[in-house]
């Protein structure tokens, strides 16, 4: 019957009516052809490599671990219109160019539309298959019949059982569609993609359940005016986690960016106050980044934080920690900081970049154009060391950059760097003092 409340979080209308099928109307969930199995001694498993295919995007590759998985299930999610149909598209082209069979499935799209975006592509796969469907008996039929090695599904939000008397979208039709999706590609042995859309928290719409169901789950992120992409890798049974690949997207698709902090740090300003270079590890890649921040007096008796692409309570921490251990009477100004390239990175490694930016805004003390800045921050104003001392330092020197302040405890094993003047900090204060003789 009608619930209005529910009795354990007490939210108000979040019941849904979800009438079940007769057990013998049901799909075979868990059978599906799938031969018994018996238990089988660790020592006795095959250690074999899984079999990868590659892209032809090698940021692609980069976030998937190296390549697709053979009979892997992959989430793609990301806002509308930041360009995951653009991706899987292009990639579909590249690998269908290449010999593979690839069937796109679209539930959103006619087959004119994606054509229309093929001809932009301009990748020349005329073997690609499409398929406009959203009923998933049609689909798990037709998928049997052509025996595709990629299977590309846009998007599941819109894939339905009509034995299942709720919506596209829903919870239990999204679990239907993934649940028949993972068994065609661990039974078949067939890569799938699924396209998800997400919600205004950022999240993929949905149940929870689906990204455990998943064997990778890809996020792309960016602002969709921008030209920049960021396609990261938040679960990865095959590969890294956090790994990101960088994009541009311009009006023949998506071009990746090989070298991404080249990439971040063109067009900044050089000796200019409250613009500190740092460099973050995102997965398995050292990535600079410019870290800017304007410091004022504020006008009202409530000064403004504001933090994009960093935490926002990591900064008001870090602003507390230049005020008593430091002396920078920063309480009484306004402070906005920002991470240039539209990255999102919370690596504690740029907390002394954040700290001598503003303090550079504050002083308005200009920072040099070949200076580096990393490392972690502590309460008491102590500089702690961070790991991945000597990548960070390479592409630091691989860029042009020749002094670095890094941890005091992060010298000794800095010492092989040649070519860098290297200053150990091992209080905030002491980084300060550093940069005002620098």
């Amino acid at each position: 019957k009608w619930l209005g409340q529910c009795p354990a979080c007490r939210k108000w209308n979040s019941f849904v009516e979800e009438k079940l099928r007769p057990e013998k109307e049901k799909r075979a969930a868990g059978g599906g052809g799938i031969p018994k199995s018996a238990p089988v001694k660790l020592s006795a498993v095959s250690m074999e490599e899984e079999i990868r295919r590659t892209t032809g995007l090698t940021e692609f590759d980069r976030v998937l671990g190296g390549g697709i998985v053979e009979g892997s299930l992959t989430l793609v999610g990301g806002d509308p219109g930041i360009g995951k149909s653009t991706l899987l598209l292009q990639t579909a082209m590249k690998l269908g160019a290449a010999g593979e069979k690839v069937l796109y499935v679209s539930g959103e799209e006619s087959l004119r539309q994606i054509r229309m975006r093929a001809d932009r592509l301009g990748e020349g796969a005329e073997e690609l298959l499409l398929y406009c469907e959203t009923d998933l008996g049609e689909i798990e039929d037709t998928v049997r019949e052509v025996k595709p090695s990629i299977l590309i599904v846009d998007s599941i939000q819109t894939m339905c059982d009509p034995e299942i008397t709720s919506a596209p979208g829903s919870v239990s039709q999204i679990r239907e569609a993934t649940a028949l999706f993972l068994r065609i590609a661990k039974e078949s042995r067939i890569s799938v993609f699924l396209i998800g859309h997400v919600t205004k928290e950022g999240t993929v719409a949905g149940p929870r359940v689906l990204e455990h169901m998943v064997d990778t789950v890809l996020y792309f992120e960016g602002d969709r005016f921008a030209s920049y992409r960021i396609l990261r890798a938040v679960k990865n049974r095959f590969g890294r986690t956090n790994e990101i690949g960088v994009f541009e997207m311009r009006e023949t698709g998506l071009v990746q960016v090989e070298n991404p902090s080249e990439f971040m740090l063109s067009g900044r300003p050089l000796d200019a106050p409250g613009s500190v270079i740092s460099c973050a590890i995102e997965g398995s890649r050292p990535i600079l980044i410019e870290i800017q921040a304007l410091v004022s007096p504020t006008n009202f008796g409530f000064p403004k934080r504001q933090a994009n692409g960093t935490d926002y309570n990591r900064l008001n921490l870090l602003m507390a920690v230049l005020e008593k251990r430091v002396g920078l009477r920063t309480g009484v100004c306004d402070a906005y900081v920002n991470l240039a390239g539209g990255l999102r990175i919370e690596e504690p490694a740029l907390d002394l970049g954040i700290v001598l930016a503003v303090a550079s805004g504050f002083l308005n003390l200009p920072v040099p154009g070949d200076m580096l800045v990393f490392g972690e921050v502590g309460l008491s104003g102590e500089v702690r060391g961070v790991k991945n001392t000597l990548e960070r330092l390479f592409e630091a020197k691989k860029l042009g950059f020749t002094r670095v302040i890094l941890p005091a405890v992060s010298m000794k094993s800095a010492e092989k760097t040649e070519g860098l003047t290297l200053y150990g900090a091992d209080s905030v204060q002491k980084a300060i003092g550093i940069l005002k003789t620098a």
